[in-house]
């Protein structure tokens, strides 16, 4: 009999901010640009995971703050936690996956930003108000299936 408990992935990624206010971005080949972050790996808490997704992905060090907005992608069956994170050191670099990183003020972040679910996150992070956002969607087409503070 073939296993039919639910399977997740679980990925993280984080709105970081530097002293100047402005947000950091990756651009991947597949999405475009987006926030930095990825899966977490077995064995790996939550924030650890990130951590490193982040230094991966762009090299820097960053001091993770409060969770504020969860997305369920019902298409992948991929669940995404992301946090608000202060920059902390190092200096923005690419990498393998993301061939190009930058600083951008919010309005450039939200112009940079196409891929619907993405820019909807981002969106959902720049105006959260202290409540926990939860959005569910489904791709091809996109489509917002359920959102709503907690």
């Amino acid at each position: 009999m073939a296993d039919s408990a639910p399977r997740h992935i679980v990925a993280a990624s984080a709105l970081i901010r530097n002293q100047k206010g402005e947000i950091a971005l990756v651009r991947t080949e597949r999405r475009g640009w987006e926030l930095p972050g990825g899966q977490i790996e077995l064995g790996e808490t939550l924030t650890e995971g990130l951590e490193r997704e982040i230094f991966e992905e762009c090299g820097i060090a960053v001091e993770l703050g409060r969770l504020a907005h969860v997305r369920s992608n019902l298409s992948s069956c991929i669940v995404i936690f992301c946090f608000h994170a202060t920059y902390v050191s190092g200096e923005l670099r690419p990498s393998e996956e993301t061939p190009e990183v930058r600083w951008a003020n919010q309005q450039t972040a939200l112009e940079l930003i196409t891929h619907p679910a993405l820019h909807l996150s981002l969106r959902g992070l720049l105006k959260n108000d202290g409540q926990l956002l939860y959005q569910a969607y489904r791709r091809n087409p996109f489509e917002v299936l359920e959102e709503r503070a907690i």
